[in-house]
């Protein structure tokens, strides 16, 4: 890890390379040209990339999200669009989302979203100059793999960063967590996450645990967790 300015050039290279948040690719040649444009940093912060180097993205402390290709979300329906509906996904603009973009989706049988409706999608394009668009499917497989509408359940916001490190397999909390009471829970690039337990008591639980782990809340580590959770009523 090393951290990067705003056009400072990175060394981000591979035949399916995917760029984060906080990097663009230069072009204005072929297709051909493209794939070996070379990478700059648009803001500045701590630049990362995947085991294989495949994914690069510079993780800073940006409270606004940015929407990126392939990232999962969550968002709010906020209202009909055409054939489709306009979601916040806490981006500068509001992303579309298609009646067709869900699993076994035809005109005739469209998923019945309202105002209000909370949903787990993922990016399907982002660029600079166009709103984002979500799809409520696996780019591979074409099937839903837990995208769509999340009924009941509580979602609430952390930091961006935080909402990565829950998406990193190797986190504790999650699976800690999971050890103790029943639980769903999904969790969207753009710092919000959703919770589904049997009891009030087990969301709280999960709310407090993800505020005080936070980097921007304390970062709590795993063992003071564990006595925190013994200090709460589950």
């Amino acid at each position: 890890m090393s951290i990067v300015l705003p056009g400072e050039y990175v060394p981000a290279q591979h035949v399916n390379l995917k760029l984060g948040p906080g990097l663009l690719q230069l072009s204005n040649g072929t297709q051909q040209q493209a794939k070996s444009a070379p990478v700059i940093s648009t803001r500045s912060g701590i630049l990362n990339h995947s085991a294989n180097k495949s994914k690069w993205w510079v993780e800073g402390n940006s409270r606004r999200y940015v929407p990126a290709p392939q990232e999962s979300v969550i968002g709010v329906v906020t209202g009909r669009s055409g054939e489709g509906w306009r979601v916040d996904i806490g981006s500068a603009h509001p992303a579309s989302l298609d009646g067709l973009a869900f699993e076994g989706a035809t005109k005739r049988n469209k998923p019945a979203l309202k105002v209000g409706s909370l949903l787990y999608a993922r990016v399907s394009l982002a660029h600079k100059d166009m709103d984002p668009e979500l799809e409520c499917f696996d780019a591979q497989t074409h099937k839903s793999e837990g995208f769509g509408e999340l009924k009941a359940g509580f979602v609430f916001q952390c930091s961006l960063q935080m909402s990565r490190l829950l998406l990193d397999p190797k986190h504790f909390l999650l699976p800690l967590l999971g050890s103790r009471f029943p639980l769903e829970a999904a969790v969207g690039m753009n710092g919000k996450v959703w919770v589904s337990t049997k009891e009030t008591k087990h969301t709280i639980a999960v709310v407090r645990c993800i505020e005080v782990v936070d980097p921007d809340g304390g970062g709590m580590d795993e063992v003071n967790v564990k006595k925190f959770l013994s200090k709460l009523d589950i």
